[in-house]
């Protein structure tokens, strides 16, 4: 895997950590949230998706914010929570307005963060740059 390099600014690893830090916690917030019953009806009554997804969206929500904080396999939990983002805009809001109510907006910039997380990874401020035994494409 080719290794992308932004900057050998120390801010920018700082940048990175704020980043994910700050997507981590939204996405933290927002899955524990899912696991309250009400969201197992939304999902089943106006969207028509089964019930037992909500488990597996509160679980990948929350799970992917986590090792974002943390900058652990950041890129592959930024590549999941990417493919919720995508299901958020086009599914349950589909894609009819940016801003207003039911704006996509927050989606599409968390999508754009996450994306960004998966090409360029976590930063040198993480515990895979840390502890350097672990492999570089699983940061």
């Amino acid at each position: 895997m080719a290794n992308v390099k932004f900057s050998d600014n120390k801010l920018t690893d700082i940048a990175f950590m704020g980043m994910r830090a700050a997507i981590g916690a939204i996405f933290i917030a927002h899955g524990v949230g899912k696991f309250n019953p009400g969201f197992a009806g939304f999902l089943s009554g106006p969207l028509g998706l089964p019930a037992e997804l909500a488990i597996v969206i509160a679980l990948a929500e929350t799970v992917g914010g986590i090792l974002l904080v943390f900058g652990v396999v950041s890129r592959i939990a930024s590549g999941w929570l990417s493919i919720i983002m995508l299901g958020a805009i086009f599914h349950v809001k589909g894609a009819a307005s940016l801003t207003g109510d039911g704006g996509a907006e927050l989606d599409v910039i968390l999508l754009g963060a996450l994306l960004v997380l998966v090409v360029a990874g976590p930063g040198r401020v993480s515990i895979p740059y840390a502890v350097k035994q672990i492999p570089r494409f699983l940061h």
